[in-house]
């Protein structure tokens, strides 16, 4: 009995597996899964924690020093008997030193430090942006791969029909043996590009998987009734090209260095330190001495330097905002032409649904009709429904075209 109960436990197990792998994943959770599980994100994330932890200790000052070691050691070392003789100056000193950074410094270092993690964040929401981009024309192209795969069966369901029907007609010599030859060969290509679309729905599955973190094999359906968004209805707006993640982690580098530039700046003013020391004498009393110490960086061996680097950051910071300029008039022109090439695909894929494949459509029929009446020949009827069948997929490639274009459109214009 436990056997039998540990066996259908089993069963049921697999099949809640299986049940598993083939679920229904939409675009929207498939985005979702990526954006949280892929590594690059994930890397990020941490680089952002490594900047706020170095944040936090920007502030800190320096370990003090402690040194010890012996004063006016005599090389004759009966004299440190001699504790009355005032040539006995030998002792042991002990000294506790400690540098104060300016305050000033600290708070542009902090500044700084903190300024880097914006700029991984910028670079997080540009890598999801990529990615978002990568998913969409994957699943776009197992979608319409799919699509095209159940005009192809339809296809060759007719094909078939039209075959037996051609052969029935053969032997009462009413059909041309030629032109039968010709339909089961075209009947065998369409199995040839069956297989040629199972490998691209492969091809997009194995992508997606591997974007979701997934073993590349598990299979799973999508969505069936994905349609264009029409933002080709919609006007162009550049004018926010500067909010786009890209763009904003140019224009947080920036900031960045004119942070790195203040601390460049800044470097002239003083540091503060303090140095206490014991003396513990052998011949004579013990003492003790308080030293305070500042740094002089305005030295012109040392100002130099500063002086040089700030120098240097500023011609970086003029070049990267010539760098972010072109960035935003790239933006701006591949806006322009994605929404431009919606347009023309938008009214082509129209004129396919509405003009030419329901004409292609009525161009079959009246042929099969005239050949059910021996009127027509069966030459011109496989001609009418290869020109139908291409027409079909003319028009899913279209459709492709204008999912993919979206899919940059959005990838341009960041839209989530």
């Amino acid at each position: 009995m436990k056997k039998i109960i540990t066996v259908f436990s089993f069963v049921f197990a697999l099949q809640t597996i299986h049940a598993q792998d083939t679920a229904y994943i939409s675009l929207e959770k498939l985005l979702e899964q990526v954006e949280t599980n892929y590594p690059s994100i994930i890397q990020y994330q941490y680089n952002i924690q490594s900047i706020k932890a170095k944040a936090d200790g920007a502030k800190s000052w320096m370990p003090p020093t402690f040194s010890t070691g012996i004063i006016r050691w005599p090389y004759n070392f009966s004299m440190l008997n001699e504790k009355n003789n005032p040539m006995n100056q030998a002792g042991i000193a002990f000294s506790l030193e400690q540098m104060i950074p300016n305050p000033s410094k600290l708070n542009v270092k902090k500044d700084y430090i903190n300024s880097l993690a914006e700029i991984e964040k910028s670079k997080t929401e540009w890598t999801k942006n990529e990615l978002r981009r990568e998913t969409k024309i994957l699943y776009y192209n197992r979608f319409v791969s799919e699509k095209k795969q159940q005009t192809l069966k339809e296809s060759e369901e007719i094909l078939q029909l039209l075959i037996t029907t051609a052969e029935e007609k053969f032997s009462n010599n009413q059909s041309q043996l030629q032109t039968i030859y010709k339909a089961k060969a075209r009947l065998a290509e369409l199995k040839n590009m069956l297989l040629m679309l199972d490998g691209i729905i492969a091809e997009s599955n194995i992508g997606l998987n591997i974007l979701m973190m997934r073993d590349v094999n598990l299979p799973f359906k999508i969505d069936t009734n994905i349609s264009p968004h029409n933002y080709s209805i919609n006007i162009i707006d550049t004018s926010n090209v500067s909010n786009r993640s890209d763009i904003k982690a140019m224009s947080n580098y920036i900031q960045s260095m004119k942070l790195e530039q203040r601390l460049m700046k800044i470097g002239v003013r003083p540091d503060f330190g303090v140095r206490t020391e014991h003396m513990q004498m052998f011949g004579m009393p013990n003492q003790w001495s308080v030293m305070g110490m500042i740094t002089i960086p305005i030295m012109p061996w040392s100002s130099k330097m500063y002086n040089s680097e700030t120098k240097s950051i500023g011609f970086k910071i003029q070049s990267m905002e010539q760098e972010k300029l072109t960035m935003e008039l790239m933006a701006k022109r591949m806006l322009s032409e994605k929404l431009a090439m919606l347009n023309y695909e938008n009214a082509q894929y129209q004129n396919y649904i509405k003009n030419i494949i329901p004409a292609y459509e009525n161009n079959l029929q009246a042929n099969l009709l005239a050949y059910k009446e021996n009127t027509g020949d069966f030459f011109v009827l496989l001609d009418a429904w290869e020109m139908l069948l291409m027409k079909k997929l003319e028009a899913y490639d279209k459709l492709f075209n204008i999912l993919k274009l979206e899919a940059e459109y959005e990838f341009e214009k960041e839209i989530k």
